[in-house]
């Protein structure tokens, strides 16, 4: 949410599901709780010192346990009827710039656009000759393909391509846009990865901790 904010967003929804509570929870308690404050124990009352929070509207909504991918997005579709919105997983990480995708996106008048990535290398890569190892690449991405890496701009009107509540978004919607012409690549060559595996999760950590994560592109 900080990455699309220092692009171009203030406003945000999310599809809640699994664990809903322990979002809300987490939102209503950053505005009691962020930058310094006094407590009036007398009074029970806290007052806030400055202007520690971010500037968003956060708009959760439930949206069922079992819902898929694409139905959650159906079920928020009264809200996503003014106009041109961005919509992501919010299980991977990247670089993406994001005022150049909605300008990709408003450009070619498609109804969807998909950011395309490369997927990152697992393992390293050996250089041989014969039998003898002349070197050793680090892993990095790979340059072989493109995969969907989950930063969407799209028009209201793809909700139409949602069945309900069982329909994943990878899977009909996605593969009816492309057949309909209406779905176009974005591509992003740059840094992106996803939190899938306990693996994932201590690499992208480890990259915070250095203070050379290259996903924080804001202050």
């Amino acid at each position: 949410m900080k990455h699309y904010a220092h692009y171009c967003c203030r406003e945000f929804i999310i599809a809640l599901g699994y664990r809903g509570d322990a979002i809300k929870r987490y939102f209503a308690e950053a505005v009691g709780l962020e930058g310094s404050i006094s407590v009036f124990t007398r009074e029970r009352r806290v007052e806030q010192h400055g202007d520690a929070t971010d500037d968003w509207i956060v708009h959760m909504i439930e949206t069922g346990l079992e819902t898929r991918t694409g139905g959650r997005l159906r079920r928020l579709a009264p809200r996503l009827a003014d106009g041109t919105f961005m919509m992501t997983y919010g299980d991977g990480v990247a670089n993406v710039d994001l005022n150049r995708l909605i300008a990709f996106h408003r450009s070619h008048g498609r109804l969807a656009t998909v950011t395309a990535v490369h997927p990152p290398a697992r393992f390293g890569a050996l250089d041989i000759e014969g039998d003898s190892v002349r070197s050793i690449s680090e892993k990095t991405q790979s340059a072989e393909g493109w995969i969907n890496g989950g930063f969407f701009a799209l028009e209201p009107d793809v909700v139409d391509y949602i069945a309900g509540d069982d329909t994943e978004w990878e899977r009909e919607p996605m593969e009816q846009l492309a057949a309909d012409g209406q779905l176009m690549a974005f591509r992003h060559e740059s840094f992106w990865q996803p939190m899938d595996t306990l693996r994932d999760k201590r690499q992208l950590e480890a990259m915070w901790a250095s203070g050379a994560a290259p996903w924080k592109v804001w202050p």
